[in-house]
């Protein structure tokens, strides 16, 4: 059977796991370097994929192509994509609205495939841990991209958009909560009691001292993907005619956190959480 080669559009922490999801599952997986970090580098590197310098050049080798970017950033690489005239397979994985993952179809389909995805869990070290959702007339063909990997792939029922939305409402929790827990422990750090709060916490509600501790020293170095997360999420709220201030207040939490994007090391949680409180609140 003849490997596919597959584009890969960026390999930057999660995208290279799916890189080499790919790898072993048989393709082979090229990406391009131009304009992308020394950190991107790496990683495609470390996962064993093929540079092909430019997105031109991706495009034209490419019989699928896999979009695993930031969400701020996906609708414009589909058009990019679509503008050089790819014709094969184009499967985004990235966490946008189904609104948004629309408008990349109808752009997309003019001379292409587009099959809808969505990323649940963490960049997979076993498997089990990690599942890549599509749906479209065309899902079956991405989850045979996966098989045998690391990387679980299903395919569900409601066409383009049905992957996004599912997305959307997983990280709705996940996200959205967390920035819950880091809002409210600012409440109280502002307030001066934050201690007490722990100490109450830890009797009633014995889970959410640890909790709150990790999501804000895991999420810190990551915050600034999740603004524009939160933005697709409140736009699926708003589509669906639900309140969507909750996760627009959520992306303001993670926008406070932007200055953590490269840290080189995870910051405290108390440091996490003092910055997510504006000086104002002090005075």
């Amino acid at each position: 059977m003849p490997t596919t080669t597959i584009g890969l559009l960026h390999p930057g922490e999660m995208g290279s796991a799916i890189g080499q999801a790919i790898r072993t599952a048989g393709g082979r997986v090229l990406w391009s370097s131009e304009g992308r970090s020394a950190r991107t580098e790496a990683a495609a590197v470390a996962a064993g994929l093929d540079d092909v310098g430019s997105l031109a050049s991706l495009v034209a080798a490419s019989e699928v192509i896999v979009s695993v970017c930031p969400p701020h950033a996906a609708f414009e690489l589909a058009r990019q994509v679509a503008a050089l005239g790819f014709r094969g397979l184009y499967v985004d994985a990235n966490a946008v609205s189904p609104s948004t993952v629309r408008r990349m179809a109808a752009v997309v389909q003019r001379t292409a495939t587009f099959v809808d995805g969505g990323i649940i869990g963490l960049p997979p070290k076993a498997a089990g841990t990690t599942r890549l959702y599509v749906s479209g007339a065309s899902a079956a063909r991405a989850v045979a991209l996966f098989t045998g990997s690391l990387i679980e792939a299903i395919a569900i029922e409601g066409g383009i958009g049905a992957a996004s939305a599912l997305k959307m409402a997983y990280a709705a929790w996940t996200k959205g909560s967390a920035a819950l827990l880091m809002a409210v422990r600012g409440l109280a750090l502002s307030e001066g009691v934050d201690s007490a709060l722990l100490a109450e916490w830890q009797r009633s509600l014995p889970e959410l001292p640890d909790r709150s501790e990790s999501v804000a020293k895991g999420n810190a170095r990551k915050a600034w993907r999740f603004v524009a997360e939160m933005e697709e999420i409140a736009a699926a709220f708003s589509s669906a005619g639900l309140p969507d201030g909750f996760h627009r207040a959520a992306g303001e939490i993670y926008r406070r956190l932007e200055g953590y994007k490269d840290a080189p090391e995870p910051p405290s949680a108390s440091a996490v959480v003092g910055q997510v409180v504006k000086p104002a609140a002090h005075s």
